[in-house]
């Protein structure tokens, strides 16, 4: 049986630790790479994590290089190449620079790996998942983004300490964008198979939802020097590990909807069956009069994003 291969295009501490869970997983061979510029890093990151290897006892080839040969026939695609926000930046300055890092990543994954899946988890993450498929010409069942995953798990961590229950018992359910885009749904939000609102008062039901949408903010506040890795980096392998074993996972993704919540033909975020195929099938579920509001508001939010892409 061929082993799966996964490249990982950025060898940060997402792109890093995406490999770190990957291999843990023994989802497949992996290979890391960056710029040129830094040559010998992600060379240096690999060899350490393969060198892990006897300890944990995962069977993994791990490899790593400043070019895109080594990446070729991959089944997923890993992107979390770009930069992050600077003080003084502007959106639009973000979403120029990181357009030019995707559309290229994107053009390359497609000359060497024409038939893989791609993960995107660069920001802004709604506008890079669009880039990604313009410049790799893919369909669009084979890009996704990764916001979703993240988003819930921050906001089930944060329900299961709130009623003091295992994590694994919290279900949760999430449309729209990344972050302050996204919309919790909790009528679909359950523990233990309750509804969440019978277990958490209104109050800090809305104070926990605000926690969630700032939970990458907050951990960049304590960290001063960085932003989230660890959390990104497993959401991303969760969605790889659907695709590689085609598990059919239901996951909120940044999926292409057209017809679907008469959305128009735009990457938001929707519950999705991943499998091998990429996305096998957009959800949707039925949303009330205020949920419907906030997902409209998210979904032009992602418009915006979008409009401000140059490829």
């Amino acid at each position: 049986m061929r082993r799966a291969k996964i490249s990982i295009i950025g060898a940060g501490n997402v792109g890093a630790t995406a490999a770190h869970w990957a291999a843990g997983k023994e989802l497949g061979d992996i290979v890391l790479i960056d710029i040129p510029q830094v040559d010998g890093m992600p060379q240096g990151k690999a060899l350490d994590l393969f060198e892990a290897s006897p300890i944990e006892g995962y069977d993994s080839k791990i490899t790593g290089a400043t070019t895109y040969e080594p990446t070729a026939n991959s089944d997923v695609v890993i992107v979390t190449a770009g930069i992050a926000r600077k003080p003084g930046m502007s959106r639009d300055d973000l979403i120029a620079t990181n357009t030019g890092i995707v559309r290229s990543v994107a053009e390359n994954v497609a000359r060497f790996s024409p038939n893989a899946v791609m993960i995107v988890v660069s920001n802004p993450l709604d506008a890079m998942v669009y880039v990604a498929w313009k410049a790799s010409g893919f369909p669009t069942k084979r890009i996704i983004g990764q916001a979703g995953v993240l988003d819930a798990a921050r906001f089930r961590s944060f329900l299961a300490m709130e009623i003091g229950c295992s994590v694994e018992d919290v279900q949760a359910l999430l449309l729209g964008g990344h972050g302050d885009d996204m919309v919790p749904l909790a009528r679909y939000t359950f523990a233990g198979g309750i509804p969440i609102t019978q277990l958490v008062k209104k109050d800090r039901l809305d104070a926990i939802i605000d926690r969630a949408r700032k939970g990458g903010a907050e951990i960049v506040s304590l960290l001063k020097t960085g932003s989230a890795y660890y959390a990104p980096a497993a959401a991303t392998v969760q969605m790889a590990e659907s695709i590689i074993r085609d598990k059919k996972r239901i996951l909120p993704c940044a999926a292409y909807c057209d017809k679907e919540y008469g959305i128009g033909g735009y990457f938001v975020g929707v519950p999705c069956v991943l499998g091998t195929d990429g996305v096998e099938r957009v959800i949707e579920v039925e949303l009330d009069a205020d949920e419907r509001r906030m997902f409209q508001n998210s979904v032009e939010h992602v418009k915006e994003l979008v409009k401000a892409v140059k490829i």
